[in-house]
């Protein structure tokens, strides 16, 4: 409960007071000893007060948006149109899946430079009739004959970063085939109709993505195919412009039509293929028609008394459990979420799991990962204690052992099915390399791949790369959570800071999303950007720790967009919130107003 008599709000505990408090404070201000006072009038200003201070509380919260409460699904994107696709999907009988890929579809249509048909696609699906978690790692391989040799070869010594030679098989279509193959509902076909939709008929371009496709705009123009299609009259298309791509509507409808052979085997296969061949890249048909994407077992951990899974390397969410491990060694802030010593624990934290994540990490068919020993509680305790509470620590080493541009979205279905998703290019627009007539951009996966031949991320042909993009899944007792927070190598340390959020600080899931974050994209020194919605105070006492703070706008998207649904297997109801950092919201699902209704 705010404290009345002090007008400053936020998240300040030690301004927070319980509403009894408020009336031992209000008789203390009477005169006279409260035993004088007219029963009947004493019980009526103890109701008065509560109301009042209940009524306070509601009104004063510290954060915007509501959370979205239904009996329904919900569909979270970064996107209300699609997230509106989404919830029309489910009202027809769709699943959680179902919805997803008609969600996605729309995603790929209207944020191009985040996902789309040339990108790569991580799953975490929790079965609620089962209580089954399953995971799908649908990231894509490179080419066989991109080796450290061949780029040696032209004279590359360092990984490209766009282009033709960052270039990694796309793994998305394969990824939405195996999920639809075993809990899709509605035909193939009729998932790709909203998307195929606003691609033919165009959409007014949203806020935020208008500025990150403005951002690339010099990105684009060094591939004609590319600015072709995503600079209309030579620029960026403004908030608000309709913005027409029949090129990919073509792709999504022969993807609607002919599943996933027209990407892996079909029209665009080759279309693919003749770009690679005309910008002098290695992808061989052999290369499309052999993907797969793989079934995996999600890894764990325990954070206080939650349990919280990521999936398993190639990708990154080993480092949000290992920086929720290193978290849990210290008790929470009395002083709260965003006071100097949780971001300060925080902080550190997230430096020294991502020392270990970049040392050890890599495509686990290549090299053994050592998941058991990272995910260890002694080994947390080990690196805890490597933490100084009054000092940053800019030079964090591994630990001895025995920007990005994504698309993430959650759907919880009316039975309680949760999909957490995320879909992504890697960069802005990916390689900055469009198919030829196809409308959408080739990831840069390769971009993470290290030329250092022993390291476990080493690049090597039919290799996947370390990944960026990790969906989540948190669950105690009844509740169970779906959630993500985009933004390359922000993610992990987004994920930690939500789960601490919800856990340590009992916020609400859209509270816990909007609170203020840090982040840090190039990781492991002192640089730490920050949301100016942290108080002057606390920014003031990190740089005195030595932190080196950077302080960005209240919800600048440089700390991620996150999207978050929850199911609660007892009451049967479900919870949805959106970040408002993004354009999108979270939808839910209406039921069928048609069918009859009880007579008068």
């Amino acid at each position: 409960m705010l404290d009345p008599d002090n007008e400053t709000g936020g998240n300040d505990r030690s301004k927070i007071i319980s509403p009894i408090a408020l009336l031992c404070r209000h008789f203390a201000k009477t005169k006279g000893p409260v035993s004088s006072m007219n029963p009947v009038k004493s019980a009526v200003a103890l109701l008065v007060l509560a109301s009042a201070a209940l009524t306070l509380r509601a009104q004063d919260r510290p954060y915007g948006r509501s959370v979205v409460a239904t009996q329904y699904g919900i569909v979270a994107t970064s996107e209300v149109i699609a997230s509106q696709a989404g919830a029309r999907i489910l009202e027809q009988g769709g699943s959680a899946i179902d919805a997803a890929i008609a969600a996605n579809a729309v995603l790929q249509v209207t944020e191009p430079n985040s996902n789309g048909l040339g990108g790569d696609l991580f799953a975490i699906y929790w079965e609620s009739k089962t209580g089954k978690l399953y995971g799908l790692n649908a990231s894509g391989w490179a080419p066989k004959s991109m080796t450290i040799d061949h780029l040696s070869s032209k004279g590359i010594r360092t990984m490209p970063q766009e282009g033709i030679d960052s270039v990694t098989v796309p793994g998305v279509v394969d990824g939405w085939t195996k999920l639809h193959g075993r809990w899709g509902k509605l035909p193939w076909r009729d998932l790709f109709q909203p998307g195929i939709f606003y691609a033919d008929h165009g959409f007014p371009v949203s806020e935020i993505i208008h500025a990150w496709w403005a951002g690339d705009s010099d990105g684009l123009r060094t591939n004609p195919e590319s600015a072709r299609v995503f600079l209309p009259h030579g620029n960026a298309p403004e908030t608000g412009e309709l913005f027409r791509n029949p090129d990919v509507a073509h792709a999504l409808t022969l993807v609607a039509y002919q599943g996933e052979a027209a990407l892996y085997k079909g029209e665009i296969a080759q279309a693919i293929l003749k770009t690679s061949s005309d910008l002098g890249g290695t992808m061989t048909a052999d290369d499309l028609a052999s993907y797969s994407a793989e079934w995996v077992e999600p890894i764990s951990t325990t954070y206080r008394d939650w349990t919280v899974y990521e999936l398993p390397p190639n990708g990154d969410g080993i480092a949000a459990l290992e920086m929720l491990n290193i978290m849990e060694q210290f008790p929470p802030a009395p002083a709260g979420a965003h006071s100097p010593a949780e971001l300060h624990t925080r902080i550190e934290a997230m430096k020294l799991a991502y020392a270990d994540v970049k040392n050890y990490v890599g495509d686990p068919r290549f090299a053994k990962i050592p998941v058991h020993e990272l995910l260890s509680k002694d080994y947390a305790a080990k690196r805890a204690a490597l933490i100084d509470p009054a000092h940053a620590n800019c030079t964090v080493a591994p630990g001895a052992l025995g920007s990005s541009d994504t698309t993430y979205f959650s759907v919880v279905d009316r039975e309680g099915n949760i999909l957490s998703i995320i879909q992504s290019n890697y960069n802005n627009f990916g390689s900055n390399v469009t198919v030829q007539g196809m409308g959408f951009a080739l990831q840069n996966r390769g971009g993470l791949f290290s030329l250092d031949s022993q390291s476990p991320n080493a690049l090597a042909g039919r290799k996947r790369p370390f990944h960026t993009i990790i969906p989540a899944f948190m669950q105690k007792g009844d509740e169970h959570i779906g959630f993500g927070i985009m933004g390359g190598l922000n993610q992990p340390l987004a994920h930690a800071q939500f789960v601490s959020n919800l856990v340590d600080y009992h916020m609400n899931i859209q509270a816990a999303m909007e609170e203020p974050r840090f982040t840090d994209r190039q990781q492991l020194a002192c640089k730490i950007v920050i949301e100016s919605r942290v108080t002057p105070e606390t920014i003031d006492a990190l740089t005195k720790m030595g932190h080196v703070l950077e302080v960005h706008g209240a919800y600048t998207s440089a700390m991620g967009r996150g999207q978050v649904v929850l199911h609660n297997s007892s009451t049967g109801i479900n919870f949805g919130a959106s970040d408002p950092r993004t354009d999108g919201a979270a939808i839910p699902e209406q039921p069928n107003f048609s069918e009859p209704s009880k007579k008068p």
